[in-house]
């Protein structure tokens, strides 16, 4: 089953692609080290996070104005 977790492709220090699975010394705990990676050019570790889920918003405003198109039509059926 694959995971449904981010891989870095570079590391964001130093940019270099020779990333692996990092695991702190003396943590044997299994999946302590989830999200750490270590890079062997520059020789530091860093953790991937989810910060937030990008929602798009439409401004409510946007909805509240009518656009030319429908005034113009409003407009018309009331000259009838």
């Amino acid at each position: 089953m694959a995971s449904a977790h981010s891989v870095p492709f570079y590391c964001p220090y130093c940019g270099e692609e020779d990333l692996v699975p990092y695991l702190p010394v003396g943590d044997a705990s299994a999946g302590s080290g989830h999200g750490q990676w270590s890079c062997g050019s520059c020789r530091r570790a860093f953790r991937l996070s989810l910060t937030a889920l990008a929602v798009a918003v439409t401004p409510a405003a946007a909805h509240a104005v009518p656009s030319f198109e429908q005034g113009v039509v409003a407009a018309t059926e009331e000259r009838r």
